[in-house]
């Protein structure tokens, strides 16, 4: 069977009878044992999804009309994200065993539309890490080369589509988790303005710049998946009431476009030379297209990476203050009084990396340093915010670099978490401002390794954004 490179080449193979749904999900169940010592998947639902396969293609037999627009699209689930009556721990001990009472509003879209979720897949614990190599379940493998790391915190789920094992994947996005383990693996990662998709079922790392975004192999169906996701939704006040355009059929971007990028990020002395170059070239490329490409003054580039993670980390450490010991999950067998619980518990069932969160954030939020930190790190986001609306109002798009350098070995920043937290640094201006970003293959490296590059828009400009990385992708050849 064929590698499928969209839904609209599987509906096709469905309709002109060379394969079946079934069929389809058979040849992902195969792909998922071949590919087993990636450790992408936490859980594989075999017999749910053949049975749900097989009653979909009885129902495309009976009326193909009755199908929904999902039908024969086979995803897989960042261990994050809620999907009633089936486990979401985090890839933490802290959730061990537990089941979710119901499914994220974004999972509840895609499956009245008859997609079939075949998995959930493994990523750093809780969203927090840049390398998937926090989780209890241990470290993701990049399919490009097993030695190194895929990106994070969505790892799982860019090494899901990279190795073939499903056709899409959703992750979550607080710093360029998407988009970043995307361009690490080579596929398309895009993430939705905030407030674009409702957060209603996602396990909360930092409530403000979380967001639910699609890993894929094409824009297309980034697209559709968006389209049916995004909207507004009563169970998240964050959840924008803006109507959702037609993203699908709105991918014909036929005008010259206007692109900035950023000077400093390019002269940044922490990014790979062949990075650099890569990036160059695809904008004297485009230059040759026709497109106006400038270079850009962004002043706060430093700034990124220290407001980021004192205003995640200090979100965090709320958020998980409900992991307690008490509810669900791990519980200590020393919990013997109600502190020896939650002291206990959570000190058992929090990795390292998650624990230092906590306290950083518990830090930061504390009553002698809320003003030195916290206080300036909001000032910090709305400095950058207001600057890159600002950008996004006298250019289309911006244009920079996804990381610094292609994946790097296992194991080689888990003692350096300043090295892995300076991974985000071209990510996380996204999510400072809310802004929609994806990103997308462009090319690989002398050390065979993907290079991914990155597309900003203005907020809820997601239409104008896909349109345009279709149009480059297509022009690609990819």
């Amino acid at each position: 069977m064929p590698k499928y490179q969209s839904l609209q080449d599987i509906q096709s193979a469905i309709q002109q009878e060379r394969s079946s749904c079934t069929q389809v999900v058979e040849y992902y169940l195969g792909r998922i044992r071949e590919q087993e010592h990636l450790n992408a998947y936490v859980e594989v639902y075999e017999q749910e999804v053949l049975e749900q396969a097989e009653a979909l293609d009885q129902r495309f037999h009976e009326d193909p009309a009755s199908v929904g627009r999902l039908f024969g699209m086979v995803l897989s689930l960042k261990d994050v994200i809620c999907h009633k009556n089936h486990g979401v721990t985090a890839g933490s001990k802290i959730l061990a065993g537990f089941e979710s009472l119901y499914s994220a509003t974004a999972v509840q879209r895609l499956l009245e539309e008859d997609a079939i979720i075949i998995g959930r897949v493994n990523c750093d614990e809780f969203a927090m890490g840049s390398t998937n190599e926090t989780s209890v379940y241990g470290p993701v493998r990049n399919a490009a080369n097993p030695g190194a790391v895929p990106g994070g915190s969505s790892g799982g789920s860019a090494v899901a589509v990279q190795a073939d094992t499903c056709l899409a994947s959703l992750g979550s996005d607080t710093g360029g988790s998407v988009r970043q383990p995307a361009a690490l693996c080579g596929v398309i990662g895009l993430k939705p303005t905030y407030g674009r998709v409702s957060r209603y079922g996602l396990l909360a790392y930092g409530s403000s710049f979380d967001q639910i975004g699609v890993l894929s192999h094409s824009v297309q169906d980034a697209a559709l998946l968006l389209e049916i996701m995004a909207g507004h939704d009563d169970f998240d006040a964050t959840a924008s009431r803006r109507a959702v355009p037609e993203f699908s059929a709105m991918l014909n971007h036929e005008e010259t476009a206007r692109v900035a990028y950023l000077q400093a990020a390019l002269d940044h002395p922490g990014l790979d030379p062949e990075i650099r170059q890569a990036t160059l070239a695809y904008i004297e490329k485009l230059r040759a297209e026709g497109h106006t490409v400038e270079p850009v003054d962004f002043e706060l580039l430093d700034y990124l990476i220290p407001a980021y993670y004192v205003l995640t980390t200090a979100e965090a450490s709320s958020n998980l203050a409900r992991y307690d010991g008490v509810r669900y999950g791990h519980r200590s067998e020393e919990a013997h009084n109600l502190l020896k619980t939650y002291k206990k518990s959570r000190t058992e069932g929090f990795g390292r990396e998650v624990k230092r969160r906590i306290m950083l954030g518990t830090f930061v939020l504390s009553a002698g340093f809320y003003d030195a930190y916290y206080s300036q790190a909001q000032r910090a986001r709305r400095l950058i915010h207001d600057r890159t609306l600002e950008l996004l109002e006298q250019y289309d798009f911006l244009l920079s670099p996804v990381a610094p350098t292609t994946a790097w070995k296992l194991g080689e920043s888990l003692e350096d978490p300043v090295a892995m937290y300076l991974a985000d640094i071209f990510t996380v201006q996204a999510n400072m401002a809310g802004t929609p970003a994806i990103a997308f293959p462009a090319g690989t490296h002398s050390n065979g390794l993907p290079v991914g590059l990155q597309l900003m828009a203005g907020k809820f400009e997601e239409a104008k954004l896909l349109g345009f990385a279709h149009r480059l992708m297509a022009e690609s050849g990819l």
